[in-house]
């Protein structure tokens, strides 16, 4: 019995509403995109999807108390909270520039974790 879900597409400015038939573990069919970007994003999204995660980090000794964050590449949406426990125990010091990594492989995603901003030292 095939089952329908409903995505709203982010994969280009037109935000279409893509429906998705499937048997739970495999697509039958794909409507209601109208690019390849589209048709790409609803694979994704049913198959693996994954997201770019966004945060904070503590700062020690920098202008600001806290540096944004955010993975280097998307993660899977399945590893966000493990990465964001990972993230809330971490601390840096001041100085920082634009995409430095702080930490290596968040959560053995493969994916780093890098500045968004710079941070000078007080």
């Amino acid at each position: 019995m095939s089952k329908e879900t409903k995505i709203v597409c982010i994969g280009c400015p037109k935000g279409c509403s893509i429906s998705i038939s499937h048997d739970k573990s495999s697509i039958k069919a794909i409507e209601g995109y109208s690019c390849k970007n589209g048709l790409e994003y609803a694979k994704n999204e049913f198959t693996a999807p994954k997201r770019i995660l966004t945060s904070t980090v503590k700062v020690k000794f920098g202008e600001l108390l806290v540096v944004s964050v955010k993975t280097k590449d998307p993660i899977p949406k399945n590893k966000i909270f493990e990465c964001m426990h990972e993230i809330n125990e971490l601390e840096v010091e001041a100085p920082l520039k634009i995409g430095t990594i702080i930490k290596d492989n968040i959560a053995q995603t493969g994916v780093a974790l890098i500045t968004t901003e710079p941070i000078s030292r007080i």
